[in-house]
């Protein structure tokens, strides 16, 4: 069941080259717009939801999250994607797969800045398998959704390209069962054979064509990713001041 979740997994290897200079000096998970960096609010608030292990899958500068896992008194684990700098996200996530064992999680980016509220409704929800949407953004690098009648269909980040019109954006916060899970490393293990470089909603899309995945919009949700200077620029003036 979707309330007792106690497990979360947060995707942190990715290089953030187009931070420029901040993503050579640490990871996006440790830039800082409040009095902690965002990385530390996103654990707090998983702790708040009553998360009780989180695995960190670090790539680029792992030692800020293995020092950040050694000072959270066994709150944070890691794992390592030896291969982050030649493969997509898809991959990271399929090195957690011993950490997890049998438990359903939470799915989160590291760059996200996110009210409460997101995972307060992936947790209210019936599915077991369930991907968070939120209205239109109008951030300039939405990941879009079409999801019908509330499942998943289709993903990516070129509009035109969806099977049919978006019913949302996609958050970067997911919860996965167990089973879910298996069934999305099945379909990464094909995409594999061709590239290490898949990201997890390419995943997601093909898993949903075996068993539907569901997807729950909460139209007004605030919150916001960080991948380059003016989304962080947005995340300070526009998203953040909004957060509960």
């Amino acid at each position: 069941m979707p309330m007792g979740v106690k497990t979360a997994v947060i995707l942190a290897a990715g290089r953030g080259t187009r931070l420029g200079k901040r993503g050579l000096e640490a990871p996006k998970g440790f830039l800082q717009i409040g009095e902690k960096p965002i990385i530390q609010e996103s654990l707090d608030r998983l702790k708040a939801a009553g998360v009780e292990k989180v695995v960190i899958v670090t790539g680029h500068l792992a030692d800020f999250y293995e020092k950040l896992a050694a000072d959270s008194g066994g709150f944070v684990g890691t794992v390592h994607n030896p291969d982050y700098a030649d493969s997509g996200s898809m991959y990271s996530l399929y090195q957690a797969r011993k950490a997890l064992g049998d438990a359903a999680f939470f799915l989160l980016e590291s760059d996200l800045i996110y009210e409460s509220r997101a995972l307060a409704a992936l947790k209210e929800q019936p599915e077991s398998d369930c991907i968070l949407m939120s209205g239109f953004t109008g951030s300039g690098d939405e990941v879009w959704i079409y999801a019908p009648e509330g499942y998943l269909v289709d993903m990516g980040k070129v509009r035109k390209r969806l099977s049919g019109p978006p019913c949302g954006e996609l958050v970067g916060v997911s919860l996965l069962s167990p089973e879910g899970y298996s069934r999305l490393c099945i379909e990464a293990e094909r995409l594999f054979s061709e590239s290490l470089k898949v990201e997890y909603e390419t995943a997601l899309v093909a898993s949903s064509r075996k068993k539907p995945i569901a997807c729950h919009l909460v139209p007004d949700l605030v919150w916001g990713e960080i991948d380059d200077e003016s989304h962080l620029q947005r995340a300070k003036t526009r998203i953040y001041p909004r957060l509960s």
